[in-house]
């Protein structure tokens, strides 16, 4: 009788005891859930010159829509064919209102037309730079009783802006 006892000891399978590792699972991953970060990422396309490109003699184009942000004015010229506009700022600050409006009459001239670019002054914020991309980008009108998104320039290009002599 001890021999039967003493081979059905041999022969037991282990058990694998995973309550602590569960209880680990279960309190960590919620923690690890509510302490993440979740963030919504926006990305824009910008057209940024190389650092060892050179200029391409390109024939003139239809309008080369140029944006130039100063201290105190907004400037919208072609690059071909001068200063269009001035935008002076409101008391508010920038008056994008008005950009936006000069952009839509704009945009119904040369429909065609996708890119812009921006000129910016050293001195401007980046606050600034990123309103006047989204105005520059897009313009909200009211269609059938509904504010829809339209397109407007959405290929932009940011560079320096040239000094201004006064």
């Amino acid at each position: 009788m001890s021999r039967r006892s003493h081979s059905r000891a041999r022969h037991e399978v282990a058990e694998l005891n995973i309550t602590a590792f569960m209880n680990l699972m279960v309190v960590l991953v919620p923690f690890l859930l509510i302490t993440a970060v979740f963030s919504r990422m926006a990305i824009l396309e910008l057209n940024l010159p190389a650092s060892n490109s050179t200029p391409v003699d390109e024939p003139p184009a239809v309008l080369s829509l140029e944006i130039t942000i100063r201290r105190g004015v907004i400037e919208i010229g072609d690059r071909n064919k001068g200063l269009l506009k001035v935008v002076r700022n409101n008391a508010d600050g920038y008056d994008l209102k008005a950009l936006s409006n000069y952009l839509t009459v704009v945009k119904r001239r040369f429909p065609d037309k996708v890119d812009a670019t921006l000129l910016l002054e050293p001195d401007i914020e980046y606050d600034i730079l990123v309103q006047v991309m989204d105005t520059v980008r897009v313009v909200e009108v009211v269609q059938a009783a509904a504010v829809v998104k339209a397109e407007l320039f959405p290929e932009i290009s940011i560079g320096d802006a040239p000094v201004r002599v006064n």
